[in-house]
């Protein structure tokens, strides 16, 4: 069996890191995690959203290395296809690459306005308009994806590459209090409650790192 590692950084902080993780669970391959400290600059600098290259995660498969969530994504479904990473039917697996590519490339506002932090809780967070905006476009696309598959995920009974992109967007929304309505929140809970995902929760509550500029007091 060839040996894989994916690199990763803060389980608290990095949302590129949790896609990475959550993608190679999704395609059943057996790995092992190696942490890039927050420390490191570029790592801190990815984390800080002061850099538009993301190089962690990596994923490191036997000679092959992918950087790049949507890169790895593809890599793990070409190589795992039995894994079923993408719909079946042409239609939905269209829509999940062009869902999870808007999230990958988009939403800027949110990402500054509303770090991820699975240790931060503000009930009565104000959001601003610019970060609303954005969620109203990530509800009405989940809100799209549930009505037409039928969930409890975006394309039906089973997780697809698009849960493992939006994944973080749910972690935001319970750090910050944000009202999606109940139709989303079941899709948040379903997401809250994925093994993988309570796996990463687990682990991030009792990572000792800190980052202050991630901590203020809103």
């Amino acid at each position: 069996m060839t040996e894989a590692t994916l690199l990763i950084s803060s389980k608290n902080y990095s949302s590129w890191s949790l896609r990475g993780f959550l993608l190679t669970k999704l395609s059943g391959l057996a790995f092992k995690e190696e942490r890039v400290s927050p420390d490191d600059p570029r790592a801190r600098e990815e984390l800080l959203m002061r850099t538009s290259s993301i190089l962690v995660p990596c994923l490191i498969h036997g000679d092959v290395s992918v950087w790049d969530t949507i890169a790895i994504a593809e890599y793990l479904n070409e190589t795992f296809p039995e894994a079923g990473m993408l719909p079946t039917e042409r239609h939905a697996r269209a829509r999940c690459r062009s869902i999870a590519g808007e999230m990958h490339s988009g939403f800027a506002a949110l990402r500054s306005s509303l770090p991820m932090n699975l240790r931060f809780r503000k009930p009565g967070f104000t959001v601003w308009s610019s970060a609303q905006t954005d969620i109203d476009h990530i509800t009405a696309i989940w809100r799209d994806c549930l009505n037409s598959w039928k969930g409890p995920f975006l394309f039906g009974a089973k997780p697809t590459i698009a849960d493992c992109m939006y994944a973080p967007v749910v972690t935001r929304f319970l750090s910050y209090d944000v009202n999606v309505g109940p139709q989303c929140q079941e899709y948040c809970d379903t997401i809250l409650y994925w093994a993988p995902m309570r796996e990463w929760i687990n682990d991030a509550k009792s990572e000792p790192q800190e980052i202050i500029e991630l901590d203020l007091d809103f």
